[in-house]
């Protein structure tokens, strides 16, 4: 990898750990299916600039739905009921597991023997990450981000099945099809004088917080990934995306100021360890096996 692109493998990763810090400063003012709405409807207006669809609609609309839908509300609902945004950012790896098992039930993915040890050894990291739950680490909090992971494992899936040709597209457009519907459940849970209000509160660090996340860890971030695939394959540029884990730990505790305990340093330690376990290519014959993308 040219020294310019392991710099902007890194940049993404970075972007995309910060992002759970700048997801925890956007929900002290926004409730957590508006701020969702709004990150979906920023990436949405660049439909103008990308072109017509490169998939299928089902697998659009499939993404839209359990990544956009369900996947974003359940994790910032999560990170809204209490849990750190470092710990969050931990957890979520748990989609490591369920894309396994939804791979293995919808397309009769075997996973191969060290596939599953790795999965055993993250199962165990994501166990003692939970082991510390309590007041300031809510139970709740704790199994929303984890249903966060169950969805975003659906989504692999889809996203595996779609085999979109540009990521930047394909992600545009699933914000195309679920803004009016997340604006939907939004106005349905809140109601529409909340969601006014909320509106009208938007100070600079909120608007901020959108722009974040939506420009930089949706657009580029989705849009740098995708030309690094196509330029150097996934096998070479995916087990970066497993930094971001550990950028948002250590961004979180610089900036937010949140504790780092032993138990999300071994934990954590132990879910990277085992999803790069199940990741990284294996050399067999002098030739690369098949990478599996788990993130």
């Amino acid at each position: 990898m040219k020294p310019r692109d392991l710099a902007l493998a890194l940049l993404v990763a970075l972007v995309w750990g910060v992002n759970f810090v700048v997801i925890e400063v956007g929900l002290d003012t926004m409730p957590p299916l508006v701020f969702v709405t709004l990150r979906f409807a920023v990436c949405a207006l660049a439909v103008v600039f990308v072109g017509r669809p490169t998939v299928p609609w089902r697998w659009i609309v499939a993404v839209a739905l359990s990544l956009a839908v369900v996947k974003f509300p359940l994790l910032f609902a999560g990170m809204a009921a209490g849990l750190p945004a470092g710990l969050s950012a931990l957890v979520l790896q748990c989609q490591a597991v369920f894309t396994a098992v939804f791979a293995a039930a919808f397309l009769r993915e075997r996973p191969g023997r060290r596939v599953v040890v790795g999965l055993g050894v993250a199962t165990a990291g994501i166990v003692l990450l939970g082991a510390r739950l309590g007041a300031d680490r809510p139970v709740t909090a704790f199994a929303l981000v984890v249903a966060a992971g169950a969805a975003w494992g659906l989504a692999n899936v889809a996203m595996r099945r779609a085999t979109a040709p540009d990521l930047l597209n394909f992600m545009v457009w699933v914000s195309v099809v679920a803004t009016p519907i997340l604006a939907a459940l939004s106005l349905a849970v809140h109601g529409p004088g909340e969601v006014a209000a909320a509106l009208r509160a938007l100070d600079p660090g909120a608007v901020g917080a959108v722009a974040y996340i939506a420009v930089l860890a949706t657009l580029f971030g989705f849009g740098a990934w995708g030309t690094l695939m196509r330029r150097y394959g996934a096998a070479t540029v995916a087990p970066f995306a497993m930094l971001a884990p550990v950028f948002a730990l250590a961004s979180a505790a610089v900036l937010l100021g949140e504790e780092v305990g032993w138990t999300q340093v071994v934990g954590g330690s132990a879910v990277l360890a085992g999803v790069l376990l199940g990741a990284v290519p294996v050399r067999v014959g002098g030739a690369t096996g098949r990478f599996r993308a788990w993130t």
